[in-house]
């Protein structure tokens, strides 16, 4: 044993072909400290990786052998998803794409959590081929916020119900729609669709398209983290979990 309590045939840092034949083996230490890299160390070991891994059966992914050779065909094969281990990788970051984007847009419009729940339901499974040119996720998700929330206003005014709409005056028809107000009258939502270059000519083709690919997909009724088959009569999980702190 040496003074610092080492022994000097203990596992050592395996030596890689830059190193200097001269140098002796580093005895590994475990004393407070020792675990730190210096500087110099460091940038040496970045450039021309001197300390090969300990472990024989370590990998060493998205790393040249030297600073003048070339990376494998498998690593480039990972690095551009075409490696088996990585399938479906670019789709899931997409649907993830969709989600924080969408998320992010109804949180700057003040959304409720509903109609915020709605919108991100919709975008997270919605296939965006069919907006063409238009089918950048802030486009089609601000659409699709614009249909939601005009939706759920125009369902509040009974204007959802042509049969009853078909019983009124005009007189009536017109007192009804002077209380509609759509979201695209607001600065905010107008300041956001002009931000991404899109106008109401363009809003109204796009939720067009949005109405039929909800009806082909299936995605009429989606609404992210809600379950449409629960029983509304049944208390929800996180009530339970608000009961329970409040009684402990």
């Amino acid at each position: 044993m040496t003074e610092g309590g080492t022994d000097p045939q203990a596992a050592t840092w395996q030596k890689g072909p830059f190193a200097d034949e001269r140098e002796r083996e580093r005895p590994l230490s475990q004393r407070p400290g020792d675990g730190s890299v210096r500087r110099a160390d460091l940038q040496r070991d970045q450039t021309v990786r001197q300390w090969g891994p300990v472990t024989p059966s370590a990998t060493q992914i998205g790393r040249a052998e030297s600073p003048e050779a070339d990376l494998s065909e498998s690593v480039r094969r990972l690095h551009e998803e075409r490696h088996s281990a990585t399938a479906g990788h670019s789709s899931r970051m997409h649907r993830l794409d969709k989600l924080r984007i969408s998320h992010a847009l109804c949180n700057d419009l003040s959304l409720t959590p509903w109609q915020r729940d709605r919108v991100v339901g919709i975008m997270a499974d919605l296939d965006l081929t069919a907006f063409g040119s238009q089918r950048a996720i802030p486009k089609v998700a601000l659409v699709a916020i614009r249909h939601v929330v005009d939706r759920e206003r125009e369902r509040h005014l009974g204007l959802h119900d042509d049969e009853w709409i078909r019983g009124l005056s005009p007189d009536q028809l017109d007192e009804l729609y002077d209380q509609f107000r759509s979201i695209t009258d607001e600065q905010s939502f107008s300041e956001l669709v002009t931000k991404h270059g899109l106008d109401v000519t363009s809003l109204n083709r796009l939720r067009r398209v949005l109405v039929e690919q909800l009806r082909e997909q299936g995605l009429e009724d989606a609404v992210y983290g809600r379950n449409p088959y629960r029983d509304p009569n049944l208390p929800s999980l996180d009530a339970r979990r608000v009961d329970d702190a409040d009684e402990q």
